[in-house]
């Protein structure tokens, strides 16, 4: 009998145990602990007093394994959720950073300045290192100024529909945060740039984010000639590439610039016109707003389309290219014009963003034409003398001629023949 009961008064304690449990839906791992705690001995024969003993030894085992390995359960949950809350603040931050530097942006220019580097090296063999060096402190110095923009323009794009959402307006990232990101980042790419290509590209890339951030940034809300800034500011990055490549800055050297000069005109004219209301509502001074018309934008849109004209007859004349870059070059430019001229004759915003559109898809062929019909070193020099048409003794005896014939002229003359030559001469010029 008294075996029995014993029994009994240990089936009974666990299941007081069992009850006292917390609620498993407050204890995410409690539904497994109730399932140890509540576990029941099958019925023990009664003539064996030897296996109660060993009954109990192996349910205090199981009581110590279980607790065990709920506590283990528990940490490995506790750690993962630490680890799950590192990575989403990482996310957050990194989205951040995206933001700030506007990525996508921020790849044009390295883009532009990419092949600013290949059209610099001037031969067939190009330094992979040197253009991942300099490609990679353009995006920093260009991450740095986009981000240094966007902490003077807090309350303006505050106001915006397409920037209220930007990580500073939005207060996503603090303004110290976003300082330091910015500073880091600027000073990494001029070191970089310093470091691994010259002083030279390092010194545009510095005085580019100078410019971009301490001088177009405030001349936005200040006078409309903050386009024409701009514009030079875009202008920089292929010069910097090809500064970089080469250590020096040549005539050749400004084509691509002043090709992207040009090109930014009816580019941010188009998106002036687009976003008019917005630009009014953050407080920024764009040409738009004072030509209600458009009349205006899009005759300074048009110019400037036609600007970008010669540059493949200068790029083939200069020896950058090969003649058949002039051809693909006109076609280009004469199509973004149409655009230009269909946005004078109809300033609506579908023509507008036609415009914009065709302003998108010309920048990249226009440098797949350049990287495509480059010529080398040794081949420019061909090509200079098949232009000439004069070997180097042919032209040696030809300046020597010259030379004999040169008689001393007054300054009338020269000024007749050089800077006005729509002048007449005067009666003493002999050529």
């Amino acid at each position: 009998m008294w075996r029995r009961s014993a029994v009994s008064r240990f089936s009974s304690r666990i299941s007081v145990s069992s009850s006292s449990l917390p609620n498993p839906r407050l204890i995410p791992w409690s539904r497994e602990l109730c399932v140890v705690n509540s576990f029941t001995e099958p019925p023990i024969p009664s003539e064996s007093t030897a296996k109660l003993g060993i009954t109990g030894v192996k349910s205090d085992a199981n009581r110590v394994f279980a607790a065990g390995t709920v506590a283990a359960t528990a940490t490995t949950g506790e750690v993962s959720s630490r680890v799950a809350a590192m990575a989403g603040l990482g996310n957050h931050y990194a989205r951040c950073y995206w933001e700030l530097s506007k990525a996508r942006l921020s790849m044009l220019v390295v883009a532009t300045s990419g092949t600013g580097y290949i059209l610099g090296t001037g031969n067939a063999a190009i330094s992979f290192p040197g253009l991942c060096y300099t490609c990679a402190g353009t995006m920093l110095i260009a991450a740095s100024a986009n981000s240094l923009n966007q902490i003077f323009e807090i309350s303006n794009d505050a106001k915006m529909k397409r920037t209220m959402l930007r990580p500073l307006p939005s207060g996503r990232i603090s303004v110290p945060h976003a300082v330091a990101w910015a500073t880091i980042a600027g000073a990494s790419g001029a070191c970089l740039l310093a470091s691994k290509t010259n002083m030279l590209a390092a010194g545009l890339a510095s005085a580019n984010l100078v410019l971009y951030a301490f001088v177009y940034t405030p001349l936005k809300q200040l006078h409309p000639i903050n386009t024409w800034v701009g514009a030079v500011v875009g202008a920089i990055p292929p010069l910097l590439g090809w500064a970089a490549a080469s250590g020096q800055i040549s005539f050749n050297s400004m084509i691509l610039p002043a090709a992207l000069y040009f090109w930014q005109i009816p580019h941010f004219m188009a998106l002036a016109h687009l976003c008019r209301n917005d630009y009014a509502a953050g407080g920024y001074k764009m040409l738009s707003l004072f030509d209600p018309s458009g009349k205006r934008i899009a005759a300074v849109a048009l110019r400037n389309c036609f600007y970008m004209v010669p540059l493949g007859f200068i790029a083939y004349d200069w020896g950058l290219t090969s003649s058949w870059f002039c051809l693909e070059s006109t076609l280009l430019t004469l199509a973004i014009a149409v655009t230009a001229f269909s946005f004078y004759r109809d300033r609506t915003m579908q023509k507008a963003r036609k415009m914009f559109h065709a302003s998108l898809l010309f920048l990249p062929v226009f440098m797949s034409g350049l990287l495509l019909h480059r010529v080398s070193n040794e081949n420019q020099q061909q090509l200079i003398e098949e232009k000439t048409g004069l070997s180097d003794s042919t032209s040696n005896e030809v300046k020597t001629l010259r030379r004999k014939k040169r008689v001393a002229q007054p300054p009338v003359a020269y000024a007749s023949a050089a800077p006005f030559p729509f002048l007449p001469a005067p009666s003493f010029y002999s050529p």
